[in-house]
């Protein structure tokens, strides 16, 4: 480990109960609704259970109580988040569930999206070689072939306890009878108003004679009750055959899209294996790719460890100075080597391997930032040349943990609902690089490893991860978040303030955050993250920054204290909620 020995003065920043209280209106300051403090932060000694929605948040909560086990209450989650949090929970999406067992085993299951077999490279491009605006972010071609679905009745086949019919109940509940629309909702719909109007599926749900829903109103959705119930008679079989195809095929069609019923009968979620590192003499378990998520996560702990970062204060100017120059280095190499690698062969041992981090950590100048920073070469080298997401994390009474992370892409998606069936689709195909070099929405760029291909996943930044204790088999910290390029850097900031300053955990998940994703180059910030001394610290050490601030994850966070203790943390930043018993 590196020490550094500098004179911190009053810049470092060690955050305690104090500061807290000081900042849980964050949610007040980034422009979220309030929400109660017992809602977002619980206690318990047995299991617990975080979403981004209360509504779904219950439903686990009570699977868990009922003797269901981790993943009995993903599904029942899932399924809810798919009825209440309409702006990422999905039928029509997909995404990545890490799992830990109580006797050991893991599991990182990729339910991501694939290309529909229509899908070509050169599909989002002009007769001039240029990208199209909007044809991958809000159009018909935008979809991807939705995965939720199969990946939930995946994980509920290899280890779920409870009937799947069961599991789905509250949510067709939810569905049939309404639901208050809350202020988190009805502040999403008020900002997606155009791009919902242009569906009329859409706006006959969530924009009633041309203005969205507003609080307080109660939302009723037959058809997505409808959809649910074939579901859960039928299992997967209920949403890629028979009358939900149809549907989706014939909204395709409509709207002159590429995904078809061959495509969904043809879909398959993909058992992987957890990526495996280790950060403070913790086991940390992540998803690989196509998923960016572990191998940046990874990469930037790697590097971070060769620092004592604990001795240099959480939020100092020489930690974020640190913390930047790690962000830097592992999206240069997202950009260059991370794809699917069913389609790629991806450095992944390479690219988390420590020695491999000890060359980039030989690169960081302490005093100054690194103005350019190319992908570096790792290991295995040689064999090559979203933003609304949603993420809950699952503690059972057994021992077992589920870290999940779902998305449509942008904020309900490219905003079509299916005609019938009552979800939003995704826009998915816009995580694929749609010409080499050229940023998606989130401003990521990607190479040739994420180029378009008929079947292919395209890439994600989703980063479920559950992190070990020290012996190495019981959870500790379990985590995710939303918030599309900026999800890696959410997870990276929350785990280091555990880790690292001890931070308890509602300090850790409310504390200010900061991004970097190598292009752009200036760095990202939340309002109360930079005061004047630790700003001026960095500028004088070569550091830009954006303009005004912006609001950084959404992170949902589970703590099984050494005392026996289980605490559970909803981001003030969300509308979510947290239960424990």
């Amino acid at each position: 480990m590196i020490r550094v020995r500098e004179s911190i003065g009053p810049e470092r920043r060690t955050l305690g109960a104090s500061w807290l209280a000081a900042v849980l209106p964050l949610g007040f300051v980034l422009g979220n609704p309030p929400s109660a403090p017992n809602d977002q932060v619980a206690r318990g000694t047995r299991a617990a259970v975080v979403s981004a929605e209360p509504h779904a948040t219950d439903a686990g909560f009570a699977v868990l109580r009922s003797g269901g086990n981790a993943i009995d209450a993903a599904v029942a989650v899932a399924f809810a988040l798919a009825v209440t949090h309409p702006q990422a929970g999905n039928l029509g999406g997909g995404g990545f569930l890490v799992l830990h067992t109580r006797d050991g085993k893991d599991l990182a299951l990729d339910f991501r999206e694939t290309a529909p077999r229509k899908a070509h490279r050169d599909m989002y491009l002009d007769a001039d070689g240029r990208v199209i605006p909007r044809a991958s972010t809000y159009t018909s071609l935008a979809v991807g072939t939705p995965g939720s679905v199969a990946g939930l009745a995946r994980a509920h086949a290899l280890h779920g306890s409870k009937e799947w019919a069961e599991l789905l109940a509250p949510a067709i509940k939810l569905a049939r009878d309404g639901f208050e629309v809350s202020h988190f909702l009805a502040g999403s719909l008020r900002a997606k108003v155009a791009v919902l109007a242009q569906w009329p599926a859409t706006a006959a749900i969530f924009l009633p004679d041309g203005e969205p829903l507003a609080a307080g109103t109660v939302l009723r959705q037959p058809d997505l009750a409808a959809t649910l119930e074939r579901i859960a008679q039928k299992g997967p079989e209920g949403f890629y055959t028979g009358e939900t195809a149809k549907l989706i095929e014939a909204s395709m069609v409509e709207h002159e899209g590429v995904l078809d019923a061959e495509d969904l009968a043809a879909y398959r979620p993909i058992e992987r294996t957890p990526l495996r590192g280790s950060y403070r003499g913790h086991t940390v378990l992540s998803m690989p790719p196509p998923s960016s998520g572990g191998v940046a996560l990874l990469q930037m702990l790697n590097v971070l460890e060769r620092y004592d970062v604990a001795a240099m204060g959480q939020g100092s100017s020489l930690t974020l100075h640190l913390e930047i120059e790690a962000m830097k280095r592992a999206y240069a190499d997202r950009a260059k080597w991370l794809g699917d690698p069913d389609f790629y062969p991806v450095p992944i041992e390479g690219l988390v391997a420590k020695d491999y981090a000890e060359g980039l950590a030989k690169d960081i100048d302490l005093a100054k930032a690194t103005a350019i920073v190319q992908a570096g070469s790792p290991k295995g080298a040689e064999l090559r040349e979203s933003k609304e997401t949603t993420h809950f994390s699952i503690l059972d009474a057994e021992g077992n943990a589920v870290s999940c992370t779902t998305t449509l892409n942008s904020t309900f998606g490219n905003g079509q609902v299916v005609a019938g069936a009552g979800f939003f689709l995704n826009n998915e195909m816009d995580d694929f690089s749609a010409k080499p070099g050229v940023p998606n929405q989130f401003g990521l760029v990607g190479a040739e490893a994420n180029a378009i291909h008929p079947g292919k996943r395209m890439l994600s930044s989703m980063t479920p991860t559950i992190v070990l204790d020290a012996d190495g088999k019981r959870p500790w910290l379990v985590l995710g978040s939303p918030g599309g390029g900026r999800i890696i850097n959410t997870v990276f900031q929350v785990l280091t303030n555990v880790a690292d300053h001890r931070l308890p955990l509602q300090d850790a998940v409310a504390a200010p955050r900061i991004h970097q994703q190598w292009l752009p180059r200036q760095v990202y910030w939340e309002r109360l993250a930079l005061p004047r001394d630790v700003r001026e610290a960095l500028e004088g050490r070569g550091h830009g920054f954006r303009a005004e601030p912006t609001t950084i994850g959404r992170c949902q966070a589970i703590l099984w204290n050494a005392d026996g203790t289980i605490d559970a943390v909803s981001d003030p930043r969300s509308g979510g909620s947290a239960r424990a018993f």
